[in-house]
């Protein structure tokens, strides 16, 4: 069995359902990604479901104060991701008319936003094909295929990205011809 299907599989039979998950909103993705950064997920949804409900758009959002958007993040810490959204908010608000970017290329400008989240928001909002990869991804990568080289230097990274890309590739044709779009990115 194809690693690709293996990953698949496991991922279909263990998903757990999380309201991001099933939609193509890149606003919902980015507030899923950025709220869940260094945070478990059972800590990160009650927060997820009070942003959204407060702020069910990207425009809402940028309209809101620092002391509101402060106060909902109260008790998840790194105060200045809270802050960065904000500004990311008022940013999209006015550079794209409050539509939330989708291609990696863009949402790479955006304060806040670094590879991974790029990777996650224009893999699962478009489709693009982009490797989301984190830590736990080249955990996986490394037991699977015995990779020695640590996951954390410059050499074992490029090893990941090269791997991962390569996996991309083959699953761009499966996705064409098997309509499982996107369940590749997630699943990884």
């Amino acid at each position: 069995m194809a690693f690709q299907t293996e990953i698949v599989k496991w991922y279909l039979n263990n998903k757990r359902d999380l309201p991001w998950r099933g939609t193509n909103d890149a606003y919902v993705i980015w507030l899923s990604e950025i709220i869940l950064q260094q945070t478990r997920v059972e800590q990160g949804l009650p927060y997820f479901n009070r942003f959204l409900e407060s702020y069910p758009t990207i425009t809402a959002f940028a309209a809101a104060t620092e002391t509101q958007i402060l106060k909902l993040w109260q008790g998840l810490g790194y105060y200045s991701r809270g802050r960065n959204m904000l500004y990311t908010a008022k940013q999209i608000q006015e550079l794209y008319d409050g539509k939330f970017p989708t291609s990696y290329s863009e949402l790479i400008k955006l304060k806040g936003i670094g590879d991974y989240t790029a990777a996650a928001i224009s893999s699962f909002s478009s489709n693009e094909m982009k490797p989301v990869l984190d830590g736990n991804v080249f955990r996986v990568l490394a037991r699977y295929f015995g990779i020695e080289t640590p996951i954390n230097s410059t050499s074992g990274k490029k090893q990941f990205i090269e791997l991962a890309q390569e996996f991309n590739s083959r699953a761009g044709a499966v996705r064409i011809q098997s309509g499982y779009n996107g369940i590749w990115g997630t699943s990884m």
